[in-house]
């Protein structure tokens, strides 16, 4: 099995298992990655992450021209800035996730470290996840939001629609994205009292012991 067979499958592997589960529902959610001659490999168009196929995903060579497989998300701004703009992405995936959507509706939401350090993982897995406001799906904007950011957020959570995150291969992608949804889960069960969220101090371990992109 060539390299690029291999990752088509694991993105449809992954992409199923986040489906079975329960982490997006129905046709939601679009997931791409890095092939090795640069180009990339996306999940199409109106597609269930439960039942994607590893031979229509859309092929785009390293000059982002779709030279085969079914058409693309519509959501594929959102890749590109992320593909464009950070140098170690390998692989982009965005979940329309319960708990973090829920999360992000709330008033007290902080849009510029959007997930509360309840958990040193989402820290080390994350950073700081910047909370962008809400667009209508498929807007370009959304892709400009990220482009803004001059790559210095690896994950950024879409108002009332949705996290996405970028890694340096699928498999780290699909991690940081779960890991997103689990803090944002405990985050919300954990609202209403008086919790023991991370130091400022603890936080600054994490950080360093880790080496995590702290964008201050």
């Amino acid at each position: 099995m060539s390299t690029e067979a291999r990752l088509r499958e694991q993105i449809c592997v992954l992409a199923k298992s986040m489906f079975d589960r329960g982490l997006t529902g129905g046709s939601t959610g679009n997931i791409s990655a890095r092939t090795e001659d640069g180009g990339l490999l996306v999940s199409p168009t109106g597609t269930s992450f439960g039942r994607l196929d590893p031979a229509t995903l859309s092929r785009f060579n390293a000059k982002g021209v779709l030279i085969s497989g079914d058409p693309p998300t519509k959501e594929m701004p959102l890749h590109s800035a992320f593909y464009d703009t950070r140098s170690t992405a390998g692989a982009v995936v965005h979940l329309h996730s319960c708990h973090s959507v829920a999360l992000s509706m709330l008033p007290d939401a902080d849009p510029d470290n959007f997930i509360p350090p309840v958990t040193p993982y989402a820290i080390m897995k994350l950073g700081k996840v910047k909370l962008l406001p809400f667009f209508l799906p498929g807007d370009p904007a959304m892709g400009q939001a990220v482009r803004g950011l001059a790559g210095k957020r690896s994950a950024v959570m879409l108002a009332n629609h949705g996290p996405v995150v970028a890694g340096k291969d699928i498999e780290a992608a699909c991690n940081a994205i779960e890991e997103l949804e689990e803090s944002a889960k405990l985050a919300f069960m954990l609202r209403s009292m008086k919790a023991n969220i991370l130091t400022d101090q603890q936080i600054k371990d994490v950080v360093q012991k880790f080496d995590v992109e702290w964008d201050e």
